[in-house]
């Protein structure tokens, strides 16, 4: 099938504390929206069959609960009602962002998923209902080629979004298409924990994933292109990722993803949106992970010098790291309950450091969840004290195994090179519990190379 998805630069408030009227909002969120009528239309010429818009692309971000309210459509979040926002755009009073979305998808004859703040009226009654008599919640919402509303889904692990409550349970989301079966919806944040995003893939078998995100990159395990694609890769299923465009907050980073292929938007230099069209198998089975050309476990050689471990922050956690010195050699390096394993082969020498770091534990900062990683990075600079650095050029080309004894089922992998491109493992899976990954020859240097390990029991 052929799936659109479009990185927007979000036309935002100059002002987004300050409190304005309906019809204020109204005109604000109309700009953004004259934009995606635009790339629907363009999208739809290309073939395409679903369109993806990102996360706070209509509306923007740092709103206060109270000033984000004029931006809210009501939305029913129920079953029950049957509802085209395009045809009947009476049935329901704050509905107007809804009816553009509804007759986009309607007049383009395409499947449109996009995120907007809704809101919905609750009874004091209710022991969750916030005290001013309303939940705000950050919405995704899935609309056929018809323009009838055929999902919605709210946002569950929010992401310092003082303007947005989290609902009550998760939702579990998923629409159906003609083209290619079941597509589950989450957002942003959610991709990183097992509520709702892996428990609605694994409970529903779904293998199409429609993603709206404003994802701000964090080099070098959390960039968005980085881990969209290894959550692609992990769950063997497609994702259509759309993040917005503001270079100058570090949120840039789109793609069209299968387990073997991806089409990526990443570009922190120039300004304006970006729409991304490709042709993408259905999935229909699970790919088979390659399992031949395992690494044993390496043999210890006890008369080496064996190379320094030290410390270092990186992403926030304090790694423990040792050098990757010379042309190729093994290494392991070990915290808490994980050990980490490396051979690697230097195609070339070259003046760039590397480091091979483990972290086995709880990260605190921008958000709690427990985290086992194995990881080849390149490090800022010469010095042990830049390994972690965001780091986004590279020369250096390794052949390596990298492995570890993960005590976590849900491994991401993580292959990043020069100029955040991407790539995808030789080999990899899991072998004498442990998993591991192989790539002989990047097609340019080497940036990260990762083992990102979700321990979601201990979150």
């Amino acid at each position: 099938y052929v799936a659109a998805v479009y990185e927007h630069e979000s036309i935002l408030s100059p002002t987004p504390a300050a409190l304005v009227d309906r019809q204020s909002a109204l005109e604000l969120m109309g700009r953004n929206l004259e934009i995606y009528e635009q790339q629907a239309v363009a999208a739809a010429r290309q073939g395409a069959q679903i369109i993806v818009f990102p996360e706070d692309g209509i509306h923007g971000f740092n709103f206060t609960r109270s000033s984000i309210y004029p931006y809210l459509d009501f939305v029913l979040h129920s079953h029950s009602v049957k509802w085209n926002p395009c045809r009947e755009p009476y049935l329901f009073n704050d509905t107007e962002v809804l009816q553009r979305l509804s007759c986009m998808a309607l007049k383009n004859k395409i499947f449109l998923v996009a995120n907007l703040g809704t809101k919905q009226p609750c009874e004091q009654t209710d022991p969750h209902c916030p005290s001013d008599g309303r939940y705000q919640f950050n919405t995704n919402v899935a609309f056929n080629d018809d323009g009838m509303l055929v999902a919605t889904y709210r946002k569950h692990n929010l992401y310092f979004e003082y303007a947005f409550d989290t609902p009550p349970q998760p939702d579990y989301q998923f629409f159906d298409t003609p083209f290619a079966g079941k597509f589950g919806m989450f957002t942003c944040f959610d991709i990183l924990f097992f509520e709702p995003a892996v428990n609605l893939i694994k409970q529903y078998n779904l293998k199409q994933i429609a993603y709206p995100t404003a994802w701000m990159n964090q080099l070098p395990l959390l960039s968005a292109v980085e881990f969209q694609q290894a959550f692609a890769t992990a769950f063997s299923i497609n994702i259509l990722a759309a993040n917005i465009h503001h270079p100058t907050l570090g949120m840039t980073g789109s793609g069209i993803y299968t387990p073997v292929k991806s089409f990526t938007y990443h570009n922190m230099e120039s300004y304006g949106g970006k729409l991304i069209v490709a042709e993408i198998p259905v999935i229909t089975t699970d790919y088979e992970t390659n399992l031949d050309k395992t690494p044993s476990r390496a043999s210890e050689k006890g008369n080496e010098q064996s190379p320094p471990q030290f410390y270092a922050e990186m992403m926030y956690d304090n790694f423990t790291f040792v050098p990757v010195w010379g042309e190729k050699g093994e290494l392991q390096v070990c915290a808490n309950t994980l050990c980490c394993y490396l051979h690697y082969q230097k195609a070339v020498l070259t003046d760039e450091l590397y480091a091979l770091g483990v972290f086995d534990g709880l990260h605190t900062v921008h958000g709690t969840y427990y985290v086992q990683a194995c990881a080849l990075v390149k490090c800022g600079g010469l010095s042990f004290s830049t390994c972690g650095q965001e780091v986004t050029d590279a020369t250096a080309l390794i052949d390596f195994q990298l492995w570890g004894n993960m005590s976590t089922p849900y491994i991401f992998p993580l292959l990043l090179t020069s100029g955040i491109t991407l790539e995808f493992a030789d080999h990899r899976g899991w072998k004498n519990n442990h998993y591991f990954m192989s790539k002989n020859r990047t097609s340019s240097g080497l940036l990260t190379a990762a083992l990102y390990g979700r321990w979601y029991e201990k979150d």
